[in-house]
């Protein structure tokens, strides 16, 4: 053979080798990710899974990549990414006008004030040493609850309404185990210890706990203009005046706790409250009326335009039935997280998942922790999206949307781990 043909071959050969190598390496993880798409557990159901590597972008497995599932609370992976394009490092907790000897204050919707978890009084300082005070509360154009929420559900403890200046998580916190215990204080007499599967009256902040409850219960709250009065009154000790006008011109703006604090607890917790409220506060650094549909719009319009597949979004929390989203959407939208927000930052705000669910400390102590992904779970269907990183040091990028099947969820979960493991250790 000449030189020249030997020139002329060698890119033919090269690439007959690529080709070979690139089957070889990856079918028999193709074959494995088929066999536990293919298993027992998933039999009878809908499911997809799409696995990208995230610095080469390049697609390892695609099962259904392309349509839509109900993602319940893999939704606030949608509003992870609005909170970080959008709020700053510190929540805007108030805005605020000083008008002669009246300083004129509204919320933002940020859910930090006086609650359970993260305790913050951060606002409630500053108002102590304002002389005269009038709260503005119509600020918005959101109704209590989210399109599509499930109305039964009003005295769940995940499911507090919405509301523009929301205190202690819009919860009211009820133990019964030394003597009843309500927080805050104005619920006490309102509190009743009785045995029925009812924690509050539908329509009325009535609560019920039952004598032999061990836990301590956070039962929502029917919120209002009065009630956000009289907690705030109690909270400053002091009176407030209620005004059904804001002045115009510029508001200056009061912050708080930083916002990753907020957004890990949301992704930890799977936090319905702090999801809806921080797509509402972030709604507020685009208008003056706050509302989680013009976040949403903005977002679909700007950041997330590109998605190869648009979703119907339409909460915060993923409680709604009516959010869809595919697989490949969230693949891409992770990848965005991925190169727009730096790493350590990224995997200190997203949760570690192991095989029982979402953990703190990690379970498998054969492995490294490897698996940082967002759960998502409502009546027969649950799903998982996030990051694998690999034995071999690759990041992969994945969602795992598992829809309408009959068998427990302990199954599924079981099948999702064990399809993870096997990227970790050999891909």
């Amino acid at each position: 053979m000449s030189q020249s043909q030997v020139k002329l071959y060698k890119p033919l050969f090269f690439n007959v080798f690529i080709v070979i190598f690139l089957l070889t390496g990856c079918s028999p993880i193709k074959k494995t990710l088929n066999s536990n798409i293919e298993g027992d557990s998933l039999k009878n159901s809908f499911h997809g899974l799409v696995i990208i590597d995230a610095n080469t972008k390049e697609e390892i497995y695609n099962h259904n990549g392309d349509k839509y599932f109900t993602p319940a609370s893999n939704t606030k992976i949608v509003t992870l990414y609005t909170g970080l394009k959008l709020l700053p490092k510190y929540i805007p907790t108030l805005k605020y006008k000083v008008t002669q000897d009246t300083i004129f204050i509204e919320g933002t919707g940020d859910p930090s004030w006086l609650h359970p978890y993260f305790n913050d009084s951060t606002a409630i300082a500053w108002l102590k040493n304002q002389e005269t005070i009038a709260l503005y509360t119509k600020n918005h154009s959101e109704p209590r609850y989210g399109p599509g929420w499930a109305w039964e559900d009003y005295d769940t403890y995940f499911s507090p309404e919405k509301s523009t200046l929301p205190l202690y998580g819009n919860v009211a916190t009820i133990s019964s185990n030394n003597g009843l215990e309500v927080s805050p204080k104005t619920f006490f007499h309102k509190t009743i210890i009785k045995d029925t599967t009812l924690k509050r009256k539908e329509f009325h902040n009535k609560f019920y706990i039952s004598s032999t409850e061990q836990d301590t219960l956070e039962i929502p709250f029917m919120a209002s203009e009065n009630l956000t009065k009289e907690l705030l009154e109690t909270a400053l000790g002091k009176k407030i005046a209620l005004t059904p006008h804001f002045p115009s011109g510029e508001k200056q703006t009061l912050y708080g706790i930083e916002t990753d604090s907020i957004f890990k607890r949301m992704l930890f917790k799977s936090d319905n409250f702090l999801a809806e409220q921080l797509l509402m506060a972030a709604s507020a650094t685009l208008s003056d009326t706050l509302s989680t549909e013009k976040a949403i719009d903005f977002m679909l319009n700007n950041h997330l335009k590109d998605l190869e597949h648009q979703p119907r979004w339409v909460d915060g929390s993923g409680l709604s039935r009516y959010n869809l989203f595919t697989p490949r959407s969230f693949v891409q939208i992770l990848q965005k997280l991925y190169e727009e927000v730096q790493e350590e930052r990224l995997f200190g705000i997203f949760p570690m998942w192991g095989p029982n669910n979402t953990v703190q400390e990690w379970e498998d102590h054969t492995t490294e922790p490897f698996l940082f992904a967002k759960s998502g779970s409502v009546g027969n269907n649950y799903n998982l999206s996030g990051y694998v990183k690999t034995k071999s040091g690759k990041l992969l990028i994945f969602s795992f949307m598992n829809n309408h099947f009959r068998v427990p969820s302990s199954e599924i979960r079981e099948t999702m781990y064990t399809t993870l493991k096997n990227l970790y250790e050999n891909y």
